[in-house]
């Protein structure tokens, strides 16, 4: 296993679109979603346990999580959870990781990834992973791998690449917003252009160097703390300077800039896991379509849903298509599938 092969682990966020069960002091990550006996960061971090030293994996979350995190990962120490004083979007924990990660190892290749979604064929995933790393460890490239659109998803973000580029890792041209549905039918049609699944590969001195150039205040902000990164001084550093910092996307803050982004097209199925409905494609279901965590069931004329309890509970629906079905503790939530981008809208008017 390559010594220089490291892994951020981005386990911070709330997953508000999954509430009831996804809670700001327990979020998606840190459950079970698939019914599989693991959870997703669990999940995550055994798949690329597999591919970069297990000492090499450092947790990127926030303060409040470190406990959860140190209970569900066993493996992992103290040393490789670095927590967030405060929430700053993705751009200023990358660049904090990656600064921590050079003091450790200046010829470093960094994977950056998510930790709630989730990846079939885990081979393949590998093979793209070693392939991207191969890459940027001889070429100055700040790499991401895309996903072949197979519908036009109005939910992702899309990578443009250059038509004209036959290579398999192409030169991106431009990131684009999330689309409505015409544009992402466009985009589909245009056929180079891929779903930005938020997974980057680069070297250390390639993501150091493009936050000097585009980003030279929140570089020089946080190199004033790197003789302290790795030794007992740097949470003192961290929690006075970290709340300063820009919130900021590593997208806006350098990938939109940088002209030596390159893009993959992954080989592996890839779900982002971020409604209950990604959720519903992912399960097995009834011969009535309904996917079904945990519960006992009574259906009748019920179709199409998801259901989902904490315990084997029985639940009896009579009547109900394509719902979100939901117990947890004190909440019971019955909501539409084709209203879930909604449900972060009622998790802040609720205050929860």
């Amino acid at each position: 296993m390559n010594k220089n092969y490291y892994a951020i682990l981005m386990a911070g966020g709330v997953g508000s679109r999954f509430w009831p069960v996804s809670t700001a002091e327990y979020p998606k990550q840190f459950h079970d979603m698939l019914g599989t006996g693991e959870t997703l960061i669990q999940k995550t971090f055994s798949r690329l346990s597999q591919i970069i030293p297990k000492e090499n994996i450092l947790i990127l979350t926030n303060e409040s999580y470190n406990d959860i995190v140190l209970e569900q990962l066993p493996s992992v120490t103290q040393e490789q959870v670095i927590l967030e004083p405060a929430m700053r979007n993705t751009a200023p924990c990358i660049l904090y990781a990656s600064l921590k990660i050079k003091k450790l190892n200046p010829d470093a290749l960094i994977l950056v990834a998510p930790s709630d979604h989730w990846i079939e064929d885990e081979m393949q995933f590998a093979a793209n992973l070693k392939q991207s790393f191969n890459y940027c460890e001889t070429q100055d490239t700040l790499m991401t791998l895309g996903i072949l659109p197979t519908f036009p998803n109005t939910g992702y973000g899309y990578i443009e690449y250059d038509k004209l580029d036959s290579r398999l890792i192409k030169k991106v041209v431009q990131f684009r917003e999330k689309p409505d549905y015409k544009t992402a039918q466009k985009f589909i049609q245009s056929r180079n252009f891929l779903w930005n699944a938020g997974i980057f590969i680069w070297s250390v001195k390639s993501i150091v160097t493009a936050f000097e150039k585009f980003q030279p205040e929140m570089y020089e902000h946080f190199l004033k703390g790197y003789d302290a990164y790795n030794t007992t001084d740097e949470k003192t550093f961290i929690t006075e300077n970290y709340p300063l910092a820009e919130n900021i996307s590593i997208d806006y803050a350098i990938l939109e800039k940088a002209q030596n982004v390159f893009v993959l097209s992954a080989t592996f199925d890839w779900n982002d896991l971020g409604t209950w409905g990604s959720l519903y494609d992912k399960l097995d279901k009834d011969e009535a379509n309904n996917a079904i965590v945990n519960a006992t069931v009574y259906l009748e004329n019920a179709t199409h849903n998801i259901i989902r309890t904490e315990g084997k509970k029985l639940v009896v629906i009579d009547g109900l298509r394509d719902y979100i079905i939901v117990d947890k503790e004190n909440v019971l939530f019955i909501y539409p599938k084709s209203k879930e981008q909604d449900i972060k809208k009622i998790v802040g008017k609720l205050n929860l």
